[in-house]
């Protein structure tokens, strides 16, 4: 596996983390945990950032309750239930309802 040691543990996490993520997901997820901000947290913490942040912008109607006005904290409020459900079927036994996803 190439990469930095951080890389490494980032794809590990991930593979740990959500072991039936698409391809090209897995790489956008990777691309986002790999951003300079979240250099200072730790591997798996960054992945599971990258991976709820990922999950709501593209897969569900997040970026649409944004344009309609509503809070970030409203929006994911919203669509916490489909946010999870994509994690589930991608087998992640974590759950963003679990207030357990923070800032991005």
């Amino acid at each position: 596996m190439a990469g930095t040691k951080r890389q490494q543990a980032i794809r590990k996490a991930l593979r740990a983390l959500a072991p039936g993520i698409p391809l090209s997901d897995a790489e956008a997820v990777i691309a986002l945990a790999e951003r300079r901000h979240m250099k200072d947290l730790p591997p798996s913490t960054a992945l599971w950032l990258a991976l709820g942040s990922h999950v709501r912008h593209v897969h569900t109607d997040y970026e649409r309750l944004l344009s309609e006005g509503y809070d970030r904290d409203a929006a994911r409020f919203f669509v916490a239930e489909e946010t999870d459900a994509v994690l589930a079927d991608w087998g992640c036994q974590r759950s963003v309802s679990e207030g357990e996803d923070a800032e991005e």
